[in-house]
């Protein structure tokens, strides 16, 4: 009973949450945006104290029932595992405690520093959203855009087309070799990644070595079997001493099931081979390890938190914008800066494949690897926006509502002379102008000394100008930009923009 009701749990847990990660419409993130805030790593970041709470809580309950229910890498392993159909097809192995705790503090260490893209690679659910968000997200929406033609032939709009590319090749190729890491491993082995390298498991697996409730064997009714030890995927069952290594027990049930002497029980008894006095050193020591860790994490989380809060239907050949050199990283609205970003962000991606505006993409920087930065070759933040900041579960872009939005400088516009169509080709425009939805852009005379006398154009000696040889150049309000790029996007120079967003290290409010 305990492994069909695990199983049915982890099962809608993973449906949902991957059609989370998936989801391009929103419409998820509506109803099941809680999920990826009670994962483990960004309840953490967020300081979301009552997700740790209840994380840690049922850990010492039930142990590592987190791992097999609610982390969606943990029941993806369990998929992989299932497709090899094989019974008694693991051993028992010792654990790798050396390695276990060694990567644990590594991966503190980088969010304690402010670099956490460091740990996630290896943070479970960082590292599930950007297999899900970069391998598995095009395939989606390719299947969608099938479906959307499909419908559209027969009259309905049901589904509509979205846009298809890979935001980044390093994001894409990391992904790729992540999955095909774990996918090995979970093959032959079950949960090595959970027991070996993923620090949530070690840190969760300090915790349940006191959990109330236990799976324990009963020496007296064992035959030796070996059928429980042969089918335990966290291979922490050893029959040559009767023992469970609950660090690793993920509390999946195989060993109930297939044990048909009623020698293992999930009860609070303790096994009858440890005593009591060594068991309660371990777990005491285990529990302060643990708590340990959390909270001196949590702490440097808190400490770093303090800071200001702050071509369209011609003929011509469309040639793709290039990304101009900005001297300050531009970071989504709600961020607060560049060094919150930094310390906060786990490198997920599920802001990025949010993004209806496809502005946002994974950096490429090794000081911010795969962290979301923004960028306008292929459309600007609309002030109207706010879905990067509705989805992130770890308070890297904190919840904005769409007036506060409205509000938020991430950076200013910089016009660059030389590219400018009305220098260079002397040619009207003054699209900038007329599309920044701010309305920070103010169009000026090229020519020396010409100005408006009410409808008319006169020179410095009182002259008239026609108005077609008027030629007009942007002068930008920084005051006024919010730097949502819509003058960058838009701009017909190409290949580089005749004006652009500069970022700020520190957002502002106007």
């Amino acid at each position: 009973m305990l492994k069909k009701i695990r199983l049915t749990l982890a099962i809608i847990f993973w449906v949902l949450i991957t059609w989370l990660l998936l989801d391009f419409t929103g419409v998820a993130q509506a109803y099941l945006g809680w999920m990826a805030k009670i994962q483990f790593i960004p309840a953490l970041l967020a300081l979301n104290i009552g997700a740790l709470l209840f994380v840690v809580t049922l850990t010492l309950l039930m142990g590592r029932i987190y791992c097999s229910i609610i982390c969606p890498l943990g029941v993806m392993q369990d998929f992989i595992a299932w497709l090899r159909r094989k019974k008694n097809k693991y051993n028992f192995s010792p654990a790798k405690n050396t390695l276990r705790l060694s990567v644990l503090v590594i991966a503190c260490a980088s969010l304690a520093l402010g670099v956490a893209w460091v740990g996630g690679l290896i943070f479970p659910y960082s590292t599930y959203g950007r297999i899900v968000s970069t391998v598995f997200a095009p395939l989606y929406k390719l299947a969608n855009n099938g479906l959307a033609a499909i419908s559209e032939h027969f009259g309905s709009y049901a589904f509509y087309e979205v846009e298809v590319w890979f935001k980044s090749i390093a994001a894409f190729v990391v992904a790729l070799l992540t999955l095909g890491v774990i996918a090995v491993l979970a093959w032959k082995n079950g949960r090595t990644w959970c027991n070996t390298i993923c620090p949530v498991g070690t840190l969760l697996g300090l915790i349940s070595k006191q959990s109330f409730l236990k799976i324990n064997i009963d020496a007296e009714k064992c035959k030796n079997c070996r059928k429980c030890e042969r089918n335990c995927k966290a291979a922490c069952i050893d029959l040559d001493t009767h023992t469970v290594d609950h660090s690793r027990c993920v509390v999946c049930g195989n060993c109930l099931e297939e044990c048909k002497f009623d020698a293992l029980k999930f009860t609070s008894s303790s096994s009858p081979l440890a005593s009591d006095s060594q068991k309660t050193d371990e777990g005491r020591r285990a529990v302060l390890t643990g708590v340990a860790l959390l909270a001196g994490t949590a702490l440097a989380k808190a400490q770093s938190k303090v800071e200001p809060k702050t071509t369209d239907g011609g003929l011509a050949d469309i040639i793709k914008k290039k990304k101009p050199r900005r001297k300050k990283l531009i970071t989504p609205p709600g961020s607060l800066s560049i060094r919150n970003l930094r310390s906060h962000c786990t490198a997920c991606q599920l802001c990025i494949d949010a993004c209806p505006n496809d502005v946002l993409r994974p950096s490429s920087s090794l000081d911010r690897f795969m962290q979301p930065e923004v960028s306008f070759e292929k459309g600007y933040c609309r002030p109207e926006c706010n879905r990067c900041s509705q989805v992130c579960p770890t308070s890297a872009i904190q919840p904005v509502t769409v007036e506060q939005r409205t509000a938020i400088q991430v950076g200013h516009a910089v016009w660059t002379r030389e590219l400018c169509i009305p220098v260079k080709d002397e040619k009207p425009c003054g699209l900038c102008a007329r599309k920044c939805p701010a309305q920070a852009i103010q169009m000026v005379p090229l020519q020396a000394g010409v100005h408006q006398d009410g409808w008319r154009w006169k020179d410095a000696d009182g002259q008239e100008i026609p108005r077609e040889k008027v030629l007009l150049i942007p002068v930008v309000n920084e005051e006024k930009c919010i730097g949502c790029g819509a003058c960058e996007n838009l701009c017909p120079s190409n290949p580089l923009s005749a004006i652009y967003v500069e970022g700020h290290e520190v957002h502002k409010e106007i």
